[in-house]
């Protein structure tokens, strides 16, 4: 009898180390377990922008017989526009002139193809118009025409509405997306009983640059030129810990 209850004692002390081990793993287990849990959540920030840079692109153009006279037609009209748009108070220095162009046009027979016959030279030239004063930009893109009256053969393209402190801009928007992704993340955390851990890893998206009120998205972002005033809007996915 003595002999079994000497046993005792060394199996009590197994058993609960036995049972302080199983506890100990179980808790380190649960800790890493809670440690590797994450929450993915995407936040954004929008912001107005007003475009500060217009540029409105003109292309002069002249067709004539002889190479020599389509030179001195296009060379005549040059003049005009710069009295035109100097009445906008479009600067001398806010004006660039690109080197003019020019082609011979041969002659098509009737069977539709080309000859090497030469029946007239076309010049052309094409002018940046640029102001910082997009709404003066904007007049002139609708005055323009009254050109044709003066005899001047031109083409235009859509002006174009440039926001010149993007680089500064991207740093904070997306720091703000940063934050709302952040905000996001800790909210859904709480709703669960459980806390917001360390940051694990933060993907920005691209940005979209887009008109006002509108709805446009692109994979590849969006780099709207053709309104003054603009919406950008950044997108960063960010992956959390929960504790």
């Amino acid at each position: 009898m003595i002999s079994d209850n000497k046993f005792i004692v060394p199996s009590l002390i197994l058993a609960i180390f036995f049972v302080l081990g199983v506890l100990i793993i179980s808790e380190a287990w649960r800790n890493h377990t809670r440690t590797n849990q994450t929450i993915t959540v995407t936040g954004s920030a929008k912001k107005l922008i007003v475009s500060d840079l217009g540029i409105l692109r003109v292309t002069i153009t002249a067709s004539e017989y002889s190479q020599q006279e389509a030179f001195r037609s296009l060379s005549r009209q040059i003049p005009v526009l710069k009295n035109f748009i100097s009445k906008y108070g479009i600067h001398p220095d806010s004006i660039d002139e690109k080197a003019p162009t020019g082609y011979p046009v041969y002659e098509v027979s009737p069977t539709g193809y080309q000859t090497t016959k030469v029946i007239g030279y076309v010049y052309s030239q094409n002018i940046d118009l640029m102001s910082r004063d997009v709404e003066l930009i904007k007049k002139l893109s609708m005055d323009i025409s009254k050109l044709v009256e003066q005899g001047v053969n031109f083409q235009q393209i859509t002006p174009e509405y440039h926001y010149t402190k993007l680089s500064e801009l991207k740093i904070e928007i997306q720091a703000e997306a940063a934050k709302d992704a952040m905000m996001r993340a800790k909210k859904i955390a709480e709703s669960t009983g459980s806390k917001l851990g360390n940051l694990r890893n933060a993907r920005m998206g691209v940005l979209q640059i887009t008109p006002k009120f509108s709805n446009m998205i692109s994979d590849y972002g969006i780099n709207d030129l053709s309104s003054i005033e603009k919406e950008i809007t950044a997108v960063v996915n960010a992956s959390f810990e929960i504790k």
